[in-house]
């Protein structure tokens, strides 16, 4: 069954396309890894996906058009990590980790017992119970991060679109939130479309690469394939060196002075 179907999306902004045509298919339970150089419509394209943006072109979510879903049924569907989330300092950690259950919430607007079990569940997993009560404009950059994740877990959608997951967290808690959502994956069919920045990373747990510049597809499959030094040079204008570790692709850039 496929999660997100996509066909001749196009976004404009400001008069001017960002995201040209994409076509893309993501069957239930598969990684996309999105990347490509800075302004290649990475993180325009997850908000046209997630519906935040006006395009052109069709999206379905489990082969039914976003033009028939509401928005609580999209919210029920589609979660959202983004690269710049709305974190008021005011708010404790387990009051945002809860947000993520507004769609679920009935007719009163109060949360239940599966709720709260739900909330504290995903805490828990991303080492952040011990924070619950935490304001969060006391956080550091990567525990707000982390938080973020936190909400978009709890909100136990079958879909997930990260922008930048990782970029405040430290490598540790990078492996931490990254394994989090490979497990959850594995045991829940979830859908994640994820734009990163880090190719390794990326490489490492993407069952698929999408490659973005200027707006249009580039390149599609797996990373062994999308993934070549050639690739990087002509898209990234950068001098890198692709290699393998425990059967995993590596990108390391390769010094071109001395």
């Amino acid at each position: 069954m496929k999660a997100i179907s996509a066909r001749g999306v196009t976004v404009r902004l400001g008069g001017r396309a960002v995201v040209r045509e994409v076509e893309l298919e993501v069957p239930r339970g598969q990684w996309v890894g999105l990347i490509g150089p800075n302004g290649a419509g990475k993180t325009t394209l997850l908000r046209a996906l997630a519906g935040l943006v006006t395009h052109e072109g069709a999206v379905a979510l489990h082969e039914r058009p976003t033009g028939e879903l509401t928005r609580r049924e999209w919210s029920r569907i589609v979660a959202v990590v983004p690269q710049e989330p709305v974190t008021p300092p005011w708010m404790t950690v387990a009051e945002y980790v809860l947000l993520g259950r507004t769609p679920h919430l009935g007719q009163l607007a109060r949360e239940s017992t599966h709720d709260r079990v739900a909330v504290t569940r995903t805490l828990a997993r991303l080492d952040l119970l011990d924070e619950r009560d935490r304001l969060l404009g006391t956080l550091s950059g990567g525990e707000r991060q982390r938080v973020v994740v936190a909400r978009a877990l709890a909100q136990e959608a079958s879909i997930v679109l990260l922008d930048e997951p990782t970029a405040a967290l430290d490598i540790g808690h990078q492996q931490q939130a990254l394994e989090l959502l490979d497990t959850l994956r594995s045991e829940s069919e979830l859908t994640l479309v994820a734009a990163m920045h880090d190719l390794t990373l990326a490489a490492q747990y993407a069952d698929r690469m999408v490659l973005l510049d200027r707006g249009r597809v580039e390149a599609d499959g797996p990373p062994d394939e999308v993934l070549t030094e050639e690739a990087i040079a002509r898209h990234y204008d950068a001098e890198i060196r692709v290699v393998r570790v425990d059967d995993r692709l590596a990108v390391v850039p390769a010094r071109t002075g001395r």
